[in-house]
């Protein structure tokens, strides 16, 4: 019986749900990341850092990967030195 070997249909679930559960880790990562650059490392003075935290941990992401991700805000801050900034242009006509 050729292809249909259970572990192989095992591995290709596991890989399809591994892929999903990556992906999801990855954007919740970077939302807590940006949350305690802007506000702060400490959940109880940023609400939006908390509310990261909690997203994460109902996606079972585990406490410590959480917290690596929060220790490397200031890191992440540090390097890249991005600004807002606002330009003005004259179009041809001397509108805006």
């Amino acid at each position: 019986m050729a292809g249909h070997s259970k572990w192989a249909n095992i591995k290709h679930r596991k890989a399809a749900q591994d892929k999903k559960r990556g992906s999801m880790w990855t954007k919740l990562i970077r939302e807590v990341t940006v949350a305690a650059r802007e506000g702060g490392a400490d959940a109880g003075m940023n609400p939006r850092l908390r509310l990261a935290m909690d997203k994460a941990f109902t996606a079972n992401m585990p406490r410590d990967t959480v917290e690596r991700a929060i220790s490397a805000a200031p890191a992440a801050a540090r390097a890249s030195s991005t600004r807002r900034s606002v330009t003005r242009a004259m179009a041809p006509a001397g509108s805006r």
